[in-house]
């Protein structure tokens, strides 16, 4: 059995939908390739805990991963309360309360530009423990095709441009230990390569001085067709260069293919197509079909047309636009049966919301090793009620 071809079962029979289901299997192989990078590389790998945030099973990830990557006071304290490791952290901005909070919680601390790390240069010296700091720069490379997800697009607010940081001065990295970039959504590790002939052409002089650099995020190491090979002749060769700690932080990697979403029809209508109504909700619970988009694939569908029954399968909410997308099965579709939307992990749970008080799904994990299913968290109406005054 892959990752790609997980449908849910022996578990599927014994959710109630609709359910996020962990398979542990699959999370457990990507763990191990990203450990036998890090291994090989002398990298370290951190999760990203805007792509993945199930802290149930941080114990299993900490094993293995060097720590996780935060994006707000909230996901480094998570971090640091239950992943155990490292904690980084970065934002486009702090506020000075934000500052306070996070010297108490972060080992790194990367800063969106040089005046925001120099108006509270003096707070992180006075600061409660060690923290060291570093600047997301921007190599002005884009290797993302969708600009809702290029860190790079022209006109972007993430990182400094070289140009920025000459107007800032030669003093700008003063008592700064690192560089991070983050160019990559998904991509290989081709991308990453074209992005550090980049990076090092234009940052490069700024590394002999430096203690870490982070490469970023969208690495999608775990993916079956990815280079790992290659991927660690780039790792140990920028390592030997600069003689330098390399940090990843991939986010969606770490739980690729290793998740689903179980969904049940709960009613079919017909308007110049036949619809089908789930019990699960584009814009609420895969957020990202309508924001990337994407088409996620179903367990036993195809195309529209490629199978002899094609319906629009539409979400739960009043959202003129909540529709999933067509798909076509075998039989037709009827009231009660289960459909498996696969690669269901990463930006779902962490992106979700209550709209329109659609509840959110359960989040479970089955093992196919052993068949046993196990339902996480259920949630309700309190969870839609604590959100709003």
């Amino acid at each position: 059995m892959s990752g790609t071809d997980w449908d849910g079962s022996p578990c599927v029979g014994q959710v109630e939908t609709p359910a996020y289901v962990i398979n542990l299997q699959a999370l457990d192989r990507n763990l191990e390739i990203l450990g036998t990078v890090q291994a090989r590389s002398g990298c370290r790998i951190l999760l990203a805990l805007k792509g993945f945030a199930m802290w149930s099973l941080f114990p299993r990830i900490s094993r293995v991963l060097s720590g996780v990557t935060a994006s707000s006071t909230a996901e480094a304290r998570l971090g640091r309360e239950e992943f155990g490791r490292e904690v980084h952290t970065y934002a486009p901005a702090y506020s000075g309360v934000d500052i306070d909070t996070l010297l108490t919680l972060v080992d790194h601390l990367v800063f969106n530009s040089p005046g925001q790390y120099q108006r509270f240069r003096e707070r992180i010296i006075a600061g409660p423990q060690r923290v060291s700091c570093g600047l997301r720069v921007n190599p002005e490379h884009s290797e993302v095709s969708v600009p809702l997800y290029d860190p790079c697009a022209p006109g972007s607010r993430l990182g400094t441009t070289l140009a920025q940081l000459d107007v800032a001065g030669p003093g700008a990295l003063e008592g700064l230990e690192g560089l991070h970039f983050h160019t990559l959504c998904e991509l290989g590790c081709d991308a990453l390569e074209r992005t550090l002939d980049v990076f090092e052409t234009r940052f490069g002089r700024y590394l002999e001085h430096l203690k870490w650099v982070n490469l970023g995020g969208g690495h999608l190491i775990t993916r079956p067709d990815y280079d790992v090979n290659h991927l660690v002749r780039l790792l140990t060769d920028m390592r030997r260069r600069y003689d330098l700690t390399v940090y990843l932080e991939p986010g969606a990697a770490v739980a690729l293919n290793a998740g689903v979403l179980v969904s049940s029809v709960l009613d079919i209508v017909h308007n110049g197509a036949d619809i089908a109504i789930l019990d699960t909700s584009a814009t609420a619970h895969m957020p990202d079909v309508l924001e990337m988009p994407y088409r996620p694939q179903i367990c036993g569908a195809g195309q529209p047309g490629e199978k002899a029954h094609t319906y629009r399968l539409g979400g739960l909410s009043c959202l003129a636009g909540d529709v999933i997308g067509d798909y076509s099965f075998d039989t037709p579709l009827a009231i009660g049966d289960r459909l498996v939307f696969q690669d269901m992990a990463h930006y779902t749970m962490v992106k979700n919301t209550t709209f329109n008080g659609v509840p959110l799904p359960t989040i479970a994990t089955c093992d196919p090793r052993s068949g046993r299913y196990e339902v996480i968290r259920r949630f309700g109406y309190e969870d839609y009620k604590s959100r709003l005054s």
